[in-house]
C-alpha cells in the first residue's frame, strides 16, 4: 500500500509536490469541539517557511493554509479535517538542466527505481516542502494534548556541526527561549543557549557562503505526559516516535534517554530508581530520566527526550561528480536556493510529528480504556 498515511485512531494523509500547486492534508480523528481557525496556523508554519532569515533558504512561500473542512463556526465538528497550503514561489527553470542527472545524495536515483520517472522540479514528492502540511496537522495534535492533559512538545537545536548547546534541564526549555535570545532579537538558530546558538550562526553562514551545508541534532521534547500511552509490543511508543522522526527528510538517526551511551553504562549506572512522588501526580517519579520517558513502549509519567541527527544539505552549488540516466559519468552543480543548515527549520517539524504521534496514542488509549491515563 502506499505510505502516505500515519498514525490509527489520528490518521494524517498527505499529498502534494514541492512544484505542484500545493500540498494538502486530511486528518481524521479529530475529536469534535476543538477551538480552531486558520490564525492558530500562523506562529508554526512561520517558523517552518522558507526565507525567514540569512541562513536558510531564500525562497519566498507564504505558507497561508485554507481549512476545506472539519471546522464549524470556529470548532472541529469530528469530521475529516482537509487543510491547503498552495505553492506560490517556484522556479522550475532552475531544475531544468539537471532533469536527466543524479543529484548526490538525493532521492532522485532511488525514485526513478521505483517507478521508472520522476517529477524533477525540487524533487518532487521526496522534498521536504510536503513537511508544511504535517506541520499544519501538527498544530491540532498539539491542541488535543493541551486540552487533554496541558502537555507540551518543544524542539530545538542541540547541536551544528562541532558545536554542541549546553542544556542543562531540556524539560525546563521554553518556546519562547528558543525562539527569541535574551536580548529579545529573533534566535535564527532555535538553540536555546545563547553562547552556542552565536557561534551556530557564524558557522553556517560560513558554510553558505563556501557553498557548503553543514548537519547537526535536533532535540524534542514533551512534559507533562502521563504515564500508561503506547503499547507493549509492535506498537511502542518509542518505536512509533522513531517512526515519525524518521519519516522526515534527512534524518538519519533518533535515539532517546541515555541513547547510544546505555552502551557504554553498567545497570546499576543507567537504571532510574523509583521514588514516592507526594506532591503528584503523579503519585510515582523516578530520581533521573535516562530512560527518556519511555519504558517497555509505554510513557513512564517523566518527560520524553528525544534526539535526532539531521544531514547536511545534499543540494550544493558547487560542481560534484555523478551519473546521468544512463549511467554516463557527468557533473552536477545544484542551482536554486537550498538551506545552508536544514536544523532551524526542521525544529517545527519534528515538534509537529511527535505531537501527532503522542495524540494518537492519547486517542488510542481512550478508546480502549475509556478515562484519561493516569
Amino acid at each position: 500500500m502506499p505510505g502516505n498515511t500515519f498514525g490509527h485512531a489520528l490518521r494524517l494523509t498527505t499529498a502534494g509536490e514541492s512544484h505542484g500547486p500545493g500540498n494538502v492534508c486530511i486528518l481524521d480523528g479529530v475529536p469534535p469541539g476543538i477551538p480552531l481557525t486558520v490564525e492558530d496556523f500562523a506562529e508554526d508554519l512561520a517558523r517552518r517557511r522558507p526565507g525567514q532569515s540569512k541562513i536558510v533558504t531564500q525562497r519566498k512561500e507564504p505558507d497561508e493554509p485554507e481549512i476545506l473542512s472539519g471546522v464549524f463556526e470556529g470548532k472541529t465538528t469530528g469530521t475529516s479535517l482537509a487543510i491547503l497550503i498552495r505553492n506560490a514561489d517556484q522556479r522550475s527553470r532552475d531544475y531544468s538542466e539537471i532533469k536527466d542527472l543524479y543529484r548526490p545524495g538525493h532521492a532522485d536515483h532511488s525514485f526513478d527505481a521505483k517507478y521508472g520517472g520522476r517529477d524533477y522540479r525540487g524533487g518532487g514528492r521526496s522534498s521536504a516542502r510536503e513537511t508544511n502540511v504535517r506541520v499544519a496537522a501538527g498544530v491540532v495534535a498539539k491542541k488535543i494534548l493541551a486540552e487533554a492533559f496541558d502537555a507540551r512538545v518543544v524542539a530545538y537545536v542541540k547541536s551544528v556541526g562541532e558545536i554542541t548547546a549546553d542544556v542543562p534541564d531540556p524539560a525546563a526549555v521554553t518556546l519562547e527561549q528558543v525562539e527569541t535570545l535574551p536580548d529579545g532579537e529573533p534566535n535564527v538558530v532555535r538553540c536555546p543557549d545563547p553562547e552556542a546558538a552565536a557561534a551556530m550562526v557564524e558557522l553556517i553562514d560560513a558554510m553558505r557562503k563556501d557553498r557548503d551545508s553543514v548537519g547537526g541534532t535536533a532535540e524534542v521534547v514533551a512534559t507533562n505526559v502521563p504515564a500508561g500511552l503506547g503499547e507493549p509490543v509492535f506498537d511502542k511508543i518509542k518505536a512509533d516516535l522513531a517512526k515519525a522522526l524518521f519519516s522526515l527528510p534527512a534524518v538519519t538517526g533518533v535515539e532517546y534517554g541515555s541513547g547510544f551511551g546505555a552502551a557504554r553504562m553498567r545497570g546499576s549506572e543507567h537504571n532510574d530508581l523509583f521514588q514516592p512522588h507526594p506532591d503528584g501526580p503523579p503519585k510515582i517519579g523516578a530520581a533521573s530520566n535516562r530512560h527518556g520517558g519511555m519504558l517497555g513502549g509505554i510513557t513512564s509519567g517523566q518527560p520524553i527526550v528525544l534526539r535526532c541527527a539531521v544531514k547536511p544539505t545534499s543540494s550544493l552549488p558547487r560542481e560534484q561528480a555523478t551519473v546521468n540516466r544512463s549511467g554516463e559519468a557527468a557533473t552536477i552543480v545544484t542551482k536554486g536556493r537550498h538551506d545552508p543548515c536544514l536544523l532551524p527549520r526542521f525544529i517545527p517539524m519534528a515538534e509537529a510529528m511527535v505531537a501527532l504521534t503522542l495524540a494518537d496514542h492519547y486517542l488510542r488509549w481512550r478508546g480502549q480504556c475509556g478515562a484519561s491515563p493516569s
